[in-house]
């Protein structure tokens, strides 16, 4: 296994929300020698980083400024795991996105090819787009895929750009399925269901789903494949210390269920009977939604790693009941 207690471990968007749980999860396991980087803007993620364990922090930029005036500044890096970018699929100034998440990442990952650091980074399920070339983490159906958005296409864009430069015999990309749980209460519209459900019980006892407009699939019976945050990270450490690990990997619970079922977990662990209302989908949205995604997850399993801890219910009745309901972010 690759040792991730040598040297220092650079975590990019280490202040949002996989990235905090990450510097959570590396924290437990008695690393804290780690270099955050992030946007720290007007929002409240800064809160996240309150509780965790890291060396120091550094802002995009300056990380970028770094690397190209003096690429060997930051020679006590031995690992990097990518995690920052924008990640609204309602973006749509493609420029901003491509800047962010695709001129950004290739920048540091040649840095870090030509420095020798292991290099892990975030790709997307969404860039597998209605799903009609399949959901399965092979390379080889790279160039088929059509995203459905601009967010996913500039995470396909550094995909495909990884593969044609040969990076993913080195590199690890993660194609994060629909990832929950505590430290995303500040991604505002693009926090998860499970987050937004919560509230609504809260407030009102019921919870919104939106009408399916897809004749296979009745309301409410769109399915996802939902991962607990907690168990992405473990995924995402296994990969970054096997030294087999490279290319393209699906993080994913492997079994989609229904929006009905995530809302049916939310009710129960708040030990209050079911109200659904289903609710008209915005228009903008309709084109462009997945009515349903799963994982296969057959890759990460082959290297060795035992699956997923959280089924949904049980990872639902823990989001809630220790950090929704305290307002508890990730401690170590």
């Amino acid at each position: 296994m690759i040792d991730l207690t040598k040297g220092k471990i650079l975590v990019t968007g280490g202040a949002g929300f996989i990235g905090s749980a990450l510097i959570w999860a590396l924290n437990l396991k008695g690393i804290d020698h780690i270099l955050v980087c992030d946007f720290l803007g007007t929002d409240e993620k800064w809160r996240n980083l309150v509780p965790l364990r890291f060396d120091d922090f550094i802002p995009p930029d300056k990380l970028l400024d770094r690397i190209e005036r003096n690429p060997s500044s930051l020679d006590d890096i031995r690992a990097v795991f990518h995690l920052g970018a924008c990640s609204a699929t309602t973006e749509r100034d493609l420029g901003y996105l491509m800047r962010n998440n695709f001129e950004f990442t290739k920048i540091l990952g040649e840095w870090a090819a030509q420095q020798k650091i292991r290099f892990t980074y975030a790709s997307s399920a969404a860039t597998y787009g209605d799903g009609s070339a399949g959901m399965k983490d092979d390379e080889s159906i790279l160039d088929k895929l059509r995203p459905l958005n601009g967010y996913a296409f500039s995470k396909q864009r550094f995909d495909l750009y990884a593969a044609r430069r040969g990076l993913l015999n080195e590199f690890v990309g993660l194609k994060y399925f629909n990832v929950f749980g505590p430290n995303e209460g500040h991604k505002g519209d693009m926090r998860s269901v499970v987050h937004k459900a919560f509230q609504q019980v809260q407030a009102t006892d019921k919870i919104q789903l939106f009408k399916s407009y897809h004749p296979d699939y009745r309301n409410g019976e769109q399915k996802r494949d939902f991962l607990y945050v907690k168990d992405a990270v473990e995924m995402t450490i296994f990969l970054a210390s096997e030294p087999l690990a490279a290319g393209i990997f699906n993080l994913g619970f492997g079994r989609a269920r229904t929006w009905i079922d995530l809302a049916n977990a939310v009710f129960s662990a708040l030990g209050k009977q079911p109200v659904i209302e289903f609710i008209e989908m915005p228009e903008a949205l309709r084109p462009n939604y997945q009515n349903f995604t799963e994982a296969n997850i057959d890759k990460l399993l082959g290297l060795g790693f035992k699956g997923p801890r959280f089924p949904l219910e049980e990872a639902v009745r823990d989001y809630v009941q220790n950090y929704l309901a305290p307002g508890r972010p990730l401690e170590p």
